[in-house]
């Protein structure tokens, strides 16, 4: 984990080091200094930009451990908070996605394994197809179109409340749903043809008891690792929708901050996706072994 953090941090500052533009101007000019030479060449002084690649990176690596991402080059406030306060609102719309997209992919996935080829597995199958095969933004558009314009339910542009939370979370959560419903259908399949659930069924033990407690809870690592990786999806794919929705997360804060160069912010967005998304599998890979002692023992 610590090797996979320490070189999205060295990608990432390279990255950033021969991207066009020059940041001190860049500085300069989004605080309405008027940029002469003289004034140029001391704020690359201060910013440490005339010195080598590896003094660089090493200077800002060791900021970076003492939890200093920088100061934001559109404002100057410090990247940490602008990205905590961001992360806030990226959590709460991914949890309430991923809710909603379990709440109805779990009950949904088991029922179609149970009814495996037959007109309502078929039905809920295609539904699923269909909803993950719809890109993200032309569901937003017709999210919009339907309820802010026609029915006029939601205003367009996204609120800090609940009302302003439906829609984005509702785009993250329909194509979520048809993925897991797949996923969980197919998780779900295997262990029912397995021979302990046809022992199972032949000792007269009860069907909803052999569905929820021997083949959902034996398919429990793979599900659990589908969702792991429906997080990581979730907090660094939302960048489209957070901006059609004007949703105030991170996906809104980079993209502005790709608008404006303001390299800190941008820095600081990929190192923190990164930790979410390798803490998370951490998490799964620790997982396993409460879900499945056969693992500690080999």
């Amino acid at each position: 984990m610590v090797l996979i953090l320490l070189g999205v941090s060295f990608l990432t500052f390279a990255l950033m080091y021969i991207s066009p533009g020059d940041p001190a101007q860049q500085r300069l000019t989004s605080q309405g200094v008027v940029v002469s030479q003289e004034i140029l060449d001391r704020q690359r002084h201060e910013m440490g930009l005339d010195r080598s690649f590896a003094e660089q990176y090493g200077t800002w690596l060791l900021k970076l451990l003492g939890a200093d991402m920088g100061i934001s080059y559109k404002d100057g406030f410090p990247v940490l908070g602008k990205l905590i306060a961001a992360l806030r609102y990226t959590l709460i719309l991914a949890a309430v996605s991923l809710g909603t997209a379990l709440a109805i992919a779990l009950p949904a996935g088991v029922y179609t394994a149970v009814r495996q080829d037959q007109i309502s597995d078929y039905i809920i199958r295609l539904l699923s197809f269909v909803s993950n095969c719809i890109p993200n933004f032309l569901l937003c558009v017709l999210l919009m179109y339907l309820f802010c314009i026609r029915h006029k339910c939601f205003p367009v542009i996204a609120q800090n409340n609940v009302q302003g939370l439906f829609l984005p979370a509702l785009s993250l959560s329909i194509p979520l749903t048809g993925r897991l419903i797949r996923q969980i259908r197919a998780e779900m399949l295997e262990q029912i043809k397995k021979d302990y659930i046809i022992g199972a069924r032949l000792r007269g033990v009860n069907e909803k008891y052999i569905l929820f407690h021997n083949a959902l809870r034996n398919a429990l690592p793979g599900i659990i690792t589908i969702i792991g990786l429906s997080i990581g999806e979730l907090i660094g794919g939302s960048v489209m929708i957070e901006n059609i929705f004007r949703w105030p997360g991170l996906g809104k804060l980079v993209m502005d901050s790709i608008v404006n160069r303001d390299y800190p912010v941008i820095q600081g967005f990929v190192l923190v996706t990164a930790v979410i998304y390798v803490g998370i599998h951490l998490i799964i890979d620790i997982s396993y072994k409460y879900l499945d002692p056969r693992i500690e023992r080999r």
